[in-house]
């Protein structure tokens, strides 16, 4: 059994091939493909999961667009007169999981080119010399006011 988890409008749905979901709105037209994201892909006995999901593909056909049903909401406080009533109805998109699986680049890659080896280790970084620490310069200081005589003192009143 072949299947996978997609996320789609801040949700996660188990699809498998052929199957048809209603997700929240997707802004593509009607009969337009769209690829969803995965985050799981078991086939068999196999799971593909975190970074090797990068081969996997998952996408979907556009079936119609849609609305949910309406909500109703009431809101009421007790001997205040305060009554509201209001609706929501949410837009959706109904989709049909097309196919499920490797992506079809992946495959035809590997026999195309061998990958490139990876250097075991970095190359050793060439660091400037830091210039040598100056001591700073001392600030200039105003120069402090004349003491005043105890007879200026008495001239001026205090």
């Amino acid at each position: 059994m072949t299947y996978a988890i997609i996320k789609t409008g801040g949700k996660q749905y188990r699809v498998e091939q052929g199957s048809t979901l209603v997700v929240e709105r997707l802004p593509v037209g009607d009969g337009d493909t769209v690829t969803l994201e995965p985050l799981l892909y078991v086939d068999g006995s196999s799971v593909i999961d975190g970074e090797d999901l990068s081969g996997v593909s998952v996408t979907a056909r556009v079936v119609g667009h849609e609305r949910g049903p309406k909500l109703r909401v009431v809101k009421f406080k007790p001997k205040r007169g305060y009554k509201r009533r209001t609706g929501h109805r949410q837009e959706l998109t109904r989709i049909e999981v097309t196919s499920l699986g490797p992506a079809s680049g992946e495959r035809s890659r590997g026999s195309r080119s061998a990958p490139k080896p990876v250097a075991a280790s970095p190359a050793p970084a060439a660091t400037a010399p830091e210039p040598a620490a100056t001591a700073p310069e001392p600030a200039a200081t105003a120069p402090e006011p004349a003491a005043t005589t105890p007879t200026e003192e008495t001239e001026n009143g205090s």
